[in-house]
C-alpha cells in the first residue's frame, strides 16, 4: 500500500523526504523484517494470553518422554502469531497486485485454514482426532491444483534464460545477455553442468511444440506432490520446542535470497541463473515471513509458551513449498527440506519396518524390536536420553549447514 501511495504522490508532483527509498526492494524488505519482528515479539504475547483465555492449550498424550507432562495446557495455535506479523507488513510494503504476492497468500491463509479448521476441532470441539485426514489431503491438493495451474497459465509468469554464449562485453546492457522472455516450465538442477531442466522433456515422445502444451500434464501432478510432502513434512517436523520455526527461518531465508538473486537481473547475469522478471516483490514476502518466524520462535523456545498447532505447520509446509517452485528451485527442496525429509523418512521407516515385521516375526516380536526408538527422528533421540534443547540446537545447525550447500549450487555446477 506504502508503495502505491508513493507512486501516486510522485505522479501528483509530490516529494516527500525519504518516501522515494520505498522504491528499493532491498529497503522495503528490511523495514518489513523489522515490521513483522516487532509484530509478531509485542503482540505475540496478546495473542498467547487470548489463546490460553479460551482453554486452547495442548492435550499431550503420554508417550513417554521426559518432561513431557508439563507442556499440558500450553496454548497451541500461535501459527496465527505467524500468519498476523507476516500479512501486515506484505500489505504495507509489496506490489499486491504481483501475481507471486498473490499465490503466496492465497497459500498462506489455504493451509493455515486448513491447519485452524483441524486445531479448531481438537481443541474446541474436543475431537482427539481433529480434521480428517483425507479432508488435508484434499485441501493440499486444491492449493497444489491452484499453484500449478497459475504457474503454467498467467502471462506474468515467465523467465528469461541467459545465452550459453554471453560474452563479458555485454556487462553494460546485460539484458543482451538473456533470451526473449519464455513461457515455459523449466526448473533448476543443483550441481548440474547444464543446469536447467524443462518438464516437457519428460513428453520425450512428443515433438516440442507438442510437448510445451502438454507440460502441465507432468508439471501440476509434481506441484501437487510436492506442496503435500512439504506441508506434511512440516507438520511431523513440529513434535518438539522450536524444531519447526527455528529450520523454517533458515530455510525462508534462504528461499528470501534467491529470491533477491533471481528477480535481479544483474546479479542473474553475474551468477549466471535465469532472470524471473516481476519476482524480487517475492523477497519482501519472504524477510517478512522470517521476521514472524523469529518473532515466533521467541516464545517457542524451550519451555515452549505456545505451541504452533496444525495452523502453523502446516501453512509453514505449504508457503515454502509454493515460494521454492515459483523460484523454479523445487528440485533443491530434498537438500533445503533436508530436516523434514528425515523426519518423513523416519516415520515411513517406521511403519515399513513394523509391518514387514510384524508379518514375519509376529507382533510382540515387532513391538519389542522397532526399527526407531520412537518415531519421528526428533522422538528417537529423546528416547536415546537427549534433552529437547540439544536435539533442536544440532538439527539447526544442520539446517544451517544444508542451507550453505544450497547457496553453493549458485556458482558451483
Amino acid at each position: 500500500m506504502l508503495y502505491y501511495l508513493y507512486e501516486y504522490l510522485t505522479s501528483q508532483g509530490i516529494h516527500i523526504p525519504g518516501l522515494g527509498m520505498l522504491k528499493y526492494i532491498s529497503f522495503r524488505a528490511g523495514i518489513a523484517v523489522l515490521f513483522s519482528l516487532i509484530i509478531a515479539l509485542v503482540y505475540g504475547k496478546r495473542i498467547i494470553n487470548y489463546l490460553r483465555s479460551k482453554q486452547m492449550g495442548e492435550l499431550v498424550r503420554d508417550l513417554g518422554l521426559d518432561g513431557q507432562k508439563q507442556k499440558e495446557g500450553t496454548p497451541t495455535m500461535g501459527g496465527l502469531i505467524i500468519i498476523i506479523a507476516t500479512i501486515i507488513p506484505v500489505l504495507l510494503f509489496t506490489r499486491i497486485t504481483n501475481v507471486y504476492i498473490v499465490l503466496l497468500l492465497v497459500s498462506m491463509l489455504w493451509m493455515g485454514a486448513i491447519g485452524f479448521v483441524d486445531d479448531y476441532l481438537k481443541k474446541i470441539k474436543k475431537n482427539k482426532d481433529g480434521l480428517s485426514g483425507k479432508f488435508k489431503i484434499v485441501g493440499q491438493v486444491g492449493l497444489g491444483l491452484i499453484v500449478g495451474i497459475t504457474m503454467y497459465f498467467h502471462p506474468d509468469i515467465t523467465v528469461k534464460r541467459k545465452y550459453a554464449d554471453a560474452k563479458v562485453v555485454n556487462r553494460n546492457n546485460v539484458e543482451q545477455n538473456f533470451m526473449p522472455t519464455e513461457k515455459i516450465t523449466v526448473s533448476t538442477v543443483p550441481f548440474a553442468k547444464n543446469n536447467e531442466f524443462d518438464y516437457s522433456g519428460i513428453l520425450f515422445w512428443m515433438n516440442d511444440k507438442d510437448a510445451h502444451e502438454w507440460a502441465w500434464i507432468v508439471f501440476i501432478p509434481i506441484v501437487i506432490f510436492i506442496v503435500t510432502a512439504v506441508s506434511n513434512g512440516a507438520n511431523i517436523t513440529d513434535g518438539i520446542d522450536g524444531l519447526a520455526a527455528g529450520t523454517s527461518a533458515i530455510i525462508l531465508l534462504t528461499l528470501a535470497l534467491f529470491a533477491y538473486l533471481s528477480g535481479n537481473i544483474i546479479f542473474a547475469d553475474y551468477l549466471n541463473i535465469m532472470f524471473l522478471p516481476n519476482m524480487g516483490e517475492t523477497t519482501i514476502f519472504a524477510v517478512a515471513m522470517v521476521g514472524a518466524v523469529i518473532g515466533f520462535f521467541w516464545y517457542n523456545t524451550y519451555p515452549a509458551q505456545v505451541f504452533m498447532g496444525d495452523t502453523g505447520s502446516l501453512m509453514l509446509g505449504g508457503v515454502i513449498a509454493v515460494l521454492a517452485i515459483i523460484l523454479r528451485k523445487e528440485l533443491l527442496i530434498p537438500v533445503l527440506c533436508g530436516i523434514f525429509l528425515i523426519e518423513n523418512i523416519s516415520v515411513m521407516l517406521q511403519v515399513i519396518v513394523f509391518k514387514y515385521r510384524k508379518r514375519k516375526y509376529g507382533l510382540e516380536y515387532a513391538q519389542n524390536n522397532r526399527f526407531f526408538r520412537m518415531s519421528p527422528l526428533h522422538h528417537h533421540y529423546q528416547k536415546g536420553g537427549f534433552h529437547e534443547s540439544k536435539i533442536v540446537n544440532r538439527m539447526i545447525i544442520i539446517g544451517v549447514m544444508l542451507a550453505i550447500v544450497c547457496l553453493i549450487t549458485l556458482k558451483m555446477r
